[in-house]
């Protein structure tokens, strides 16, 4: 883990060696690959039936082989002399007069970690010398994002494929500065979800609480989220996805948030679970110590290389334990684990890959698995160290899934509806933290609260 995420940041994102690890990956494909890669930026668009642009997001892409943030540009990578060319658009006058001037040239090259910048006016010109350097050379673009004033008549061949794929795959693994960057994220995603505790205090609706995580985020440089934040209150914290935000917190007993933001680009995804009370009440905390349990042990047992499907299984484990230590499931551990019927509490995946995406390269999903506790991980396999990761186990009462396991006599015997009854008003219990992974452990990445007697204490009315 990076101890001074601060201090790295204040270098260049490490686009040269990005682009020569892509590299890399495509000669595992092509090991005679020669030639030029070229990707473009996110283009400007206006909204339909408006005057004004979307909302800019830059391409994923291209960010990772450049760390520009900038709209309407493009840039090139010579595998041969593994030099980097970055295209900027140039001055328009008319444009100026609204938004003031665009970073020039000799900017642009102090910022972003190139060997040459030059305007986009200049790109196909730039190709074709490229091009005619070496016989044969191809061009790696991306399907769909090469704009149609843009020629590649000068190389020998064209590939819409492999490059896609090559950054795909490099982006598993973290480089120190990647790392850095999710740390921010983390940091001030944290300062935000205890903001949004102590919010809780006063506020009477689930609008305000998202207010408060978006004004903190955004006061401390972080104004994007890389996901919808999740604040449910009460039952709606056993809807995984929920988008409302905006029911009253009264009569609650909880509140489940689920909200991370970016810091240039890199994600943090941070879940947590808090009383609207100073305590928990004997349900939620019951239901809240398995889910910790759960959270901890697996993220114990993480290091590169291991089996994800056998983290998945263990947190599965360790729920049925709990649930049969207080009685909501009858029988046996494995009884229970072979008919699946823990699924009906703990439907989604352990975890996934995070980074410049929420779900990030590289999981490997099957949603067409038959086995309905692997269906939805998006994280299937091996997980190398250097990669960044979420563990995020959580247990529901969702009646619309609980209830068909309810009237299913092979699941239904495994359940003690009566027991069950006591503990709809939980909603959902899901705890989340980003965790690095080594050759020989871990290192976790997020300092938001979790332990029973901070979080109450946090949550306590003075």
């Amino acid at each position: 883990m990076v101890k001074d995420f601060e201090a790295v940041l204040k270098g260049k994102y490490p686009g040269k060696a990005h682009a020569k690890r892509v590299v890399d990956q495509i000669r595992k494909a092509k090991p005679d690959a020669n030639g030029v890669i070229y990707l473009e930026a996110r283009m400007t668009k206006l909204q339909e039936d408006n005057d004004s642009p979307e909302p800019f997001r830059q391409r994923r892409f291209f960010y990772y082989l450049t760390g520009c943030n900038a709209a309407d540009c493009s840039f090139a990578y010579d595998i041969q002399s593994a030099k980097s060319i970055l295209f900027i658009p140039p001055i328009d006058p008319d444009e100026v007069v609204w938004s003031g001037l665009p970073l020039n040239i000799d900017d642009a090259l102090s910022k972003y970690d190139v060997d040459e910048v030059k305007f986009t006016t200049e790109v196909n010109a730039t190709l074709s010398h490229l091009a005619k350097q070496n016989a044969n050379s191809t061009v790696f673009a991306m399907a769909n994002q090469v704009s149609d004033n843009v020629t590649f008549l000068d190389f020998g061949d064209k590939d819409f494929e492999t490059v896609k794929a090559a950054i795909e795959v490099s982006r598993v693994i973290k480089d120190e500065f990647e790392v850095a960057m999710i740390q921010k994220a983390n940091h001030i995603a944290s300062h935000a979800h205890r903001a949004v505790i102590d919010r809780a205090k006063t506020a009477a609706t689930e609008q305000e609480l998202y207010a408060t995580f978006l004004e903190r985020c955004v006061s401390h440089a972080a104004p994007e989220m890389p996901y919808h934040p999740i604040l449910a209150a009460g039952r709606a914290a056993a809807t995984l996805h929920y988008v409302d935000n905006n029911a009253s917190l009264s009569g609650k007993q909880n509140v489940l948030i689920d909200a991370g933001c970016e810091w240039n680009n890199y994600a943090s995804d941070i879940t947590r679970t808090f009383p609207l009370s100073s305590k928990f009440t004997k349900e939620s905390r019951e239901i809240y110590d398995i889910v910790l349990r759960m959270q901890k042990e697996c993220t114990e047992l993480i290091k590169g290389g291991m089996l994800w499907d056998d983290l998945h299984l263990h947190a599965h484990k360790v729920a049925i334990e709990g649930l049969l230590a207080l009685g909501i499931l009858k029988g046996s551990v494995q009884e229970i684990l072979d008919a699946r019927t823990s699924a009906a509490f703990f439907p989604h995946g352990l975890g996934h890959h995070l980074g410049m995406d929420t779900h990030d390269t590289g999981g490997n999903p099957n949603p067409k698995d038959k086995d309905r506790l692997f269906r939805y991980l998006r994280l299937r396999g091996h997980v190398p160290a250097g990669a960044v990761v979420t563990v995020e186990p959580g247990v529901y009462f969702c009646d619309f899934i609980i209830k068909p396991y309810l009237s299913d006599p092979i699941h239904s015997k495994f359940i003690d509806s009566a027991v069950l009854d006591k503990y709809w008003d939980v909603g959902g219990v899901r705890i989340e933290d980003n965790v690095y992974v080594t050759e020989n452990g871990y290192e976790n990445l997020t300092t938001a609260i979790k332990e029973v007697n901070e979080v109450e204490a946090a949550a306590t009315r003075v």
